[in-house]
C-alpha cells in the first residue's frame, strides 16, 4: 500500500475505529501517581530528567520511550499543526524472505503512528522525561486550549499506554491510526522483482499486516474514558510465522485496560528503579552526567537480553525509514553494547544469547563451497537470527569485503561480558565453541611465506581498503586464538585444535609499519581520515599493546569522523592516563560539533547525514565508564583517568573483569576509598591510586585483610567470594556510600529546554 492511500484509510476509517469505549458511571481510568524514589539515585535520576519546552518537530528532537521491545517516539510533523505523532515499532518485526540479502529479505519493517488530532493547533508543550519512571508526562498548549498528558511503554508487557485529560475547548480531540507500507526501505541494491508486502487489514481498533512468506504483524489499540480523564492502550504483536499476532495484540490492550492499569504502572516502575539501582555513576559535569544515566535509559528501551540485537536505529523506525534496515555487525552492534557491562546490566546483553541460539546460522554467512560443518563467519546487514540471506563474507585472497572480522570480533563482547560475570558455562556451551568455528575460517585462508610467517591474502579493513595481511583482521585472529587457548585451559579441555592455535600465535605475520605507526595492511598506509577505528583494534577494544603512533596518526586527520570515531578516542585516550584529551573528544561530541555532516540530536540520538542511528551516544557512555575504571589486563584500576576539574567522584556497584563490583569515592583531586565485592573469588589486582599508606579490612567485621604491594599504587588481595574488601588510608574510617557530588558548573537539561 502506497503512504498516501494509507494516511487516507487512517483519516477516514481508523478514527472511527479507535472510537472510546465509554466506562461505566464511577469508574475511575486508573494511573498510579508518580513514586519518585528519595535516594541519591533518584536525586541524581530527577537531575538527568529530559525537558522540552518547545514542540519536537522530529525522530531526532522527540521523546523516546520502549522495553527492549515495543518503542515509540513523539513529535508533531511540520505541517500538521493539531496533530501529535507517536511513531510505534516494535524490534521483532521484519520480513521473511531470505532469497534476498537481509537488508532486504529480512528487512525492519516500520509499523505505523498513532495520532492524537486537537481541535486546534498545537502551539507549547511542557513536557519531563522521567527516566527513574520512565514515563513521560506534561501538557500540550493548543490554540483551543490544551490537554495534561502522560505516557509510557509498561516495561513486562508490549503495550503504550497514554493518558489524556483535555480542557472544555479539546474535548473533541481523537485518536487515529497511519501504518506505514510493509516493504523495506532500503533502495542499495533493491532486486528488481522486489514487491511490498500485501495491503492491510483494517478492522475496528485494528490492524492486521499480513507478509508474503506468511504470517504478520498486528496493532491494536482501544481507548476508555472516566469523566475527562482517558486512556488509550495500543499494543504490536509479531505473529510470524503462524498468525498475524492478531489474538496477542487485542489480548494485551484488553487484559490491560480492562484490568488493573495502576497495579501495571506500579509494576513497570519497579523494574526501572531496581534497573537504575544495579550500579551508579556520579561526576561533576552534570551534562555528561546526565547524558550518561540517559543512555542507561535508552540502552534498556532499545535491547534486553531475551530479544533481538538492536539495529542501527534501535527499535525506533524512523518516519521515512533509511537505507540501515537491520542489524550491522562490522562496528554499530559492537560499540553498542559494552557500556552494559560496567554499569551491571547483564539483562541488557542480547549478543551471547543470540549466540547461544542461532550460531548454526553463522555457517549460512559463508559461500555454500566453503561450508564444513566446522567453519562460522557473519556478515553485514543480518537479522535477529544471523541470517544474511544471499549474501556471504568475501572469501580472502578472491572476493574479499569488509564482513571478514565481524564475527570474532563480535564474540570479543560475549568474552568481555563473560569476563564481567565469569559465568563458565557461557564460556563452555557459546563461546569456545562459536569462537572455534570463526578462528577455523581465518585459519583456511593463512598461507606460509618465505620467510616462515604466517601471512592472510586480501581482505578488506571495514569501510577503507582492501589490503593483504590486513591489520583489523590479524588482531582479531590474533586475540582468537590467544582466548581460545586460554579458554580450554579454563575449562581443563584437551582442544585438538590447540597445537594449531599456537602455531598461529607464534608465526602470524606482525603488523605492516611505516613512520606513522600501524598500518592499514601490506603497502597500504592510512592515508587520508577514516571514521573507522579498524586498524586500531590491537589498541582499543582488544588492548593487547600501548603504542601511541598510530594512534595519534588517526587523530590527525579528523575531518570524516563520525560520533563513534570521537567516542573511540575517548576511551584509547583514557588507556593512555591521558584525562584532559579524553574529556575533551567527549565534550567536542556531547557538545553538538557537526562534523562531516554528523552529530548527536537534541534528544542524544545521533544523525548521519540524514540517516539516524543510536550506536555513538552509547558508546560515549562507555568513554565514561572508562574514565572511572578499567579492568584491561587482569588489573582493575579506580579513577584511571578523571579529569582535574572533577574533583569529586563517586561510583557503586560499578562492574568489572573478574566479576568485581566496585565502590569508590574521590574528593578533592584524591581517591578517599575503595570498596571491591567479589562475586567469583578471582584473584584481585587493583590499582588503588590512594596517596600515603593504606590498610585492607573486610568489610563485614573490619578486620585486617593480607595484601601483597606490587609498586605503583598497586596491590593483590585475596578476597573470597561474596565478601568485600574496603581499602582506605591508613586510619580512616569513610563512610562507604554513594553520592550525586557537587556540580562545577550550570548546564541545561536535554531535550528541548
Amino acid at each position: 500500500m502506497e503512504a498516501a492511500s494509507a494516511a487516507l484509510i487512517s483519516r477516514r476509517a481508523f478514527v472511527a475505529g479507535s472510537s472510546a469505549a465509554v466506562l461505566a458511571a464511577g469508574s475511575p481510568v486508573a494511573w498510579a501517581g508518580r513514586s519518585h524514589q528519595r535516594d541519591v539515585h533518584g536525586e541524581l535520576l530527577d537531575d538527568a530528567a529530559m525537558l522540552w519546552k518547545r514542540v519536537p518537530g522530529s525522530w531526532q528532537e522527540g521523546p523516546f520511550l520502549g522495553n527492549g521491545y515495543m518503542a515509540a517516539h513523539l513529535y508533531r510533523k511540520p505541517g500538521e499543526d493539531n496533530v501529535l505523532r507517536i511513531m510505534i515499532n516494535n524490534g521483532l518485526v521484519q520480513d521473511q524472505r531470505g532469497q534476498w540479502e537481509a537488508a532486504i529479505g529480512y528487512s525492519r519493517l516500520g509499523v505505523g503512528h498513532l495520532t492524537l488530532t486537537f481541535a486546534g493547533a498545537i502551539t507549547a508543550v511542557d513536557w519531563r522525561l522521567d527516566l527513574d519512571d520512565a514515563e513521560l508526562t506534561g501538557t500540550i498548549t493548543t490554540t483551543r486550549g490544551g490537554a495534561k498528558f502522560s505516557a509510557l511503554i509498561l516495561n513486562h508487557r508490549d503495550v503504550l499506554l497514554a493518558r489524556l485529560e483535555p480542557t472544555a475547548g479539546e474535548e473533541s480531540a481523537t485518536w487515529g491510526f497511519t501504518p506505514l507500507p510493509a516493504r523495506t526501505t532500503r533502495t542499495i541494491r533493491l532486486p528488481p522483482d522486489y514487491t511490498g508486502n500485501p495491503d492491510p487489514a483494517v478492522t475496528l481498533g485494528l490492524v492486521e499486516q499480513p507478509l508474503h512468506a506468511g504470517g504478520g504483524y498486528s496493532t491494536a489499540w482501544r481507548e476508555v474514558r472516566s469523566g475527562t480523564r482517558r486512556l488509550l492502550a495500543a499494543s504490536i504483536a509479531y505473529g510470524y510465522p503462524d498468525s498475524t499476532g492478531r489474538d496477542q495484540a487485542v489480548r494485551a490492550v484488553d487484559e490491560t485496560l480492562d484490568g488493573a492499569p495502576d497495579r501495571e504502572i506500579t509494576r513497570h516502575r519497579r523494574w526501572w528503579h531496581g534497573f537504575y539501582r544495579r550500579s551508579l555513576v556520579s561526576v561533576p559535569d552534570k551534562k555528561v552526567q546526565r547524558f550518561y544515566w540517559i543512555q542507561l535509559y535508552k540502552l534498556a528501551c532499545a535491547t534486553r537480553a531475551g530479544g533481538p540485537v538492536t539495529p542501527v536505529f534501535g527499535p525506533w523506525f524512523p518516519e521515512s525509514g533509511n537505507g540501515w534496515t537491520n542489524i550491522w555487525w562490522n562496528t554499530n552492534v559492537q560499540v553498542t553494547y559494552p557500556v552494559a557491562n560496567g554499569s551491571n546490566h547483564r539483562e541488557l546483553d542480547a549478543i551471547t544469547p543470540t549466540f547461544a541460539r542461532y550460531h548454526e546460522n553463522l555457517e549460512t554467512n559463508i559461500r555454500p563451497e566453503l561450508r564444513d560443518g566446522e567453519t562460522y563467519a557473519l556478515c553485514h546487514p543480518g537479522d535477529w537470527q544471523l541470517r544474511s540471506g544471499p549474501r556471504y563474507v568475501g572469501r580472502p585472497g578472491i572476493d574479499p569485503n569488509d564482513h571478514t572480522g565481524n564475527l570474532i570480533w563480535a564474540l570479543h563482547n560475549t568474552w568481555v561480558t563473560y569476563r564481567h560475570h565469569m559465568d563458565d558455562k557461557v564460556l563452555r556451551h557459546v563461546i569456545h565453541p562459536v569462537l572455534t568455528k570463526a578462528v577455523n575460517h581465518h585459519a583456511r585462508f593463512l598461507t606460509d611465506g618465505a620467510d616462515g610467517r604466517l601471512h592472510l591474502p586480501e581482505t578488506r579493513s571495514p569501510e577503507y581498503a582492501n589490503a593483504a595481511d590486513c591489520t583489523y583482521d590479524l588482531s582479531l585472529l590474533k586475540w582468537g586464538c590467544a582466548t581460545l587457548l586460554a579458554s580450554a585451559k579454563r575449562l581443563r579441555l584437551d582442544d585438538p585444535h590447540a597445537g594449531r592455535w599456537r602455531d598461529i600465535l607464534a608465526r602470524l605475520v606482525p603488523y605492516h609499519e611505516n613512520e606513522n605507526g600501524v598500518m592499514i595492511g601490506a603497502g597500504v598506509p592510512l592515508a587520508e581520515s577514516h571514521r573507522h577505528f579498524s586498524h586500531l583494534l590491537w589498541l582499543y577494544p582488544l588492548q593487547e599493546k600501548l603504542e601511541r603512533r598510530t594512534f595519534d596518526h588517526w587523530t590527525s586527520m579528523q575531518a570524516r569522523w563520525h560520533g563513534y570515531s570521537f567516542a573511540a578516542a575517548s576511551s584509547m585516550e583514557t588507556l593512555f592516563g591521558n584525562a584532559e584529551e579524553a574529556l575533551s573528544y567527549l565534550r567536542f561530541y556531547l557538545d553538538g560539533n557537526v562534523v562531516d555532516n554528523c552529530a548527536l540530536t537534541p534528544n542524544t540520538m545521533y544523525r548521519e547525514g540524514s540517516n539516524f542511528a543510536l550506536e555513538s551516544p552509547i558508546s560515549a557512555g562507555q568513554s565514561l565508564l572508562d574514565m572511572v575504571t578499567q579492568s584491561h589486563g587482569g588489573v582493575v584500576r579506580v579513577f584511571p583517568a578523571v579529569s582535574s576539574t572533577w574533583p569529586d567522584v563517586s561510583i557503586s556497584r560499578v562492574r568489572t573483569q573478574g566479576a568485581f563490583l566496585v565502590d569508590a569515592s574521590r574528593s578533592g583531586g584524591r581517591t578517599d576509598w575503595i570498596a571491591v565485592t567479589s562475586e567469583a573469588g578471582e584473584p584481585l589486582v587493583l590499582r588503588h591510586g590512594i596517596d600515603g599508606d593504606i590498610e585492607v579490612r573486610e568489610k563485614a567485621n573490619g578486620s585486617r585483610l593480607p595484601y601483597r604491594d606490587r609498586g605503583d599504587g598497586t596491590i593483590a588481595v585475596g578476597v573470597r567470594r561474596g565478601r568485600t574488601a574496603v581499602v582506605t588510608r591508613r586510619g580512616d574510617r569513610p563512610r562507604l556510600t554513594p553520592r550525586n557530588v557537587p556540580a562545577n558548573g550550570d548546564a541545561p537539561a536535554w531535550g528541548l529546554p
